[in-house]
């Protein structure tokens, strides 16, 4: 183990590795109980005849296909890096392409299963590297930064702090009613967690939150051994369902969707891997080893949620946590997958995880990726004003496809008018043209 490894080569020990992916786990446990109420769009009327996703189901395969792609990263890439769904694609799947498309739930998991597949073709062939040099770097961070502010909108919206208003269609909500002060609490609490540097301070701000829901009576607290600990939901409300429903997937608009999860999943893991691998010093060269396995752990890891029942996995940024506490190799990782195992037996502490509880991480998380708006050439009209129209486009018409459709779309425009045209890759015109049949044909 320690040779397949290459621990004293990297100067590591099993022991560094074991806390380095505990480390890793506390910072992203959180997904666990995030994901299944983003999914489920709990306490939202999906209209007549329109199913939910089981929050138990999504519980457990929000756990096996953190554990599957995390393993795969651990063994196959060799990389301290751990694997979840991602909440910026768990929103898209929910808010914009369930609720604002009115595509069910079933359909939009074989557009997951598509796009996994499609990532596992570009990350064994050479496309990868086409793709990734074809899209703008600036682009590449407003898309970041635009899916922060919307799950920032999600969260402060789920927790009653943003409320819909017929004169300014958003305003304040009531700030005296016990589950927005609840929020607010669990909301300065992560802050305050956060700001002093603690490790995993989104997971314990929701743990601190929900405790002090019950002690005040918001929350209906569990109720003996039972209630913490018990059996691990059925997978069967969503195992199969991408499968079942495939032959739906083939329209334009979701064909956009099979994009959207794609270009985000795509970007976002190559992001990832670059900022952990340079802050554990595993880069050489400027390049990143393994670069291919990594990728084809990701994309595995895709299909294998979209199977289960679960929306996009993708690779956290939550890993420079357990690099920063020492984890150099895919032992870490290989802690890290264990410790979901075993999560999966705490299923009924979802009953406790309300809104109120999940809305502070979805803030907090939307303020982390809003930190790639410093890489943006804000200087530079041509480049600001299509990275401001992805990232305004995402909150305001509450769709994720649509701020990156306009940013895709002004970009060149705007490079061609200043006369660098020549820069433009070819893969953008193409680009160029999608999109102006999405906004003709779907919006």
């Amino acid at each position: 183990m320690k040779k397949y490894f290459r621990f004293e080569e990297l100067g590591t020990n099993y022991r560094t590795e074991f806390m380095a992916g505990l480390t890793t786990f506390l910072a992203m446990a959180y997904i666990l109980f995030v994901n299944p109420t983003t999914l489920s769009l709990e306490g939202i009327d999906l209209g007549p005849g329109v199913s939910h996703m089981d929050q138990g189901a999504v519980f457990t395969a929000t756990a096996v296909s953190a554990v599957v792609g995390t393993l795969f990263m651990g063994v196959i890439g060799k990389y301290p890096v751990a694997l979840a769904p991602g909440i910026g694609l768990s929103a898209f799947f929910a808010y914009t392409v369930v609720l604002g498309y009115g595509i069910p739930w079933q359909t939009a998991l074989s557009g997951v299963l598509v796009s996994g597949v499609f990532f596992i073709i570009l990350s064994l062939t050479g496309l990868r590297e086409k793709i990734i040099n074809a899209i703008p770097a600036d682009l590449k961070m407003a898309v970041s930064a635009g899916i922060g502010l919307f799950i920032t909108f999600i969260g402060f919206k789920n927790a009653g702090i943003i409320v819909g208003n017929d004169s300014t269609l958003v305003a304040i909500g009531n700030l005296s009613s016990g589950p927005v002060l609840l929020s607010i609490f669990g909301l300065i609490v992560s802050f305050i967690l956060l700001v002093r540097g603690i490790k995993g301070a989104i997971f314990y701000g929701m743990i601190l939150t929900a405790v002090v829901g019950m002690f005040t009576g918001q929350i209906e607290p569990p109720h003996g051994i039972g209630g913490v600990v018990g059996h691990v939901p059925s997978l069967a409300p969503t195992f199969g369902q991408a499968f079942i429903h495939f032959g739906d997937i083939f329209t334009l608009q979701m064909l956009v969707v099979i994009l959207t999860f794609l270009f985000v999943d795509f970007f976002d893991t190559a992001g990832t891997l670059m900022a952990v691998a340079n802050q554990a010093g595993l880069m050489k060269d400027n390049r990143l080893p393994r670069a291919g396995r990594a990728l084809f752990a990701d994309s595995a890891a895709t299909v294998a949620g979209a199977i289960v029942g679960t929306s996009t996995t993708t690779s956290y940024v939550e890993s420079t946590a357990g690099v920063g506490a020492g984890g150099r190799t895919g032992f870490t990782a290989i802690v890290t997958a264990g410790f979901f195992l075993l999560a999966l037996f705490f299923s009924p502490l979802l009953s406790v995880i309300t809104p109120a509880v999940t809305s502070p991480a979805l803030i907090i998380v939307g303020v982390l990726m809003a930190s790639s708006l410093k890489h943006i050439a804000w200087e530079k009209m041509e480049i600001a004003i299509p990275a401001f129209m992805t990232i305004i486009a995402m909150p305001l018409t509450y769709s994720i496809a649509t701020g990156i459709a306009a940013g895709f779309i002004f970009y060149p425009i705007t490079m061609l008018v200043k006369g660098r045209g020549k820069e433009i890759n070819g893969i953008m015109y193409m680009l160029f043209i999608i999109f102006i049949l999405y906004f003709i044909f779907l919006t």
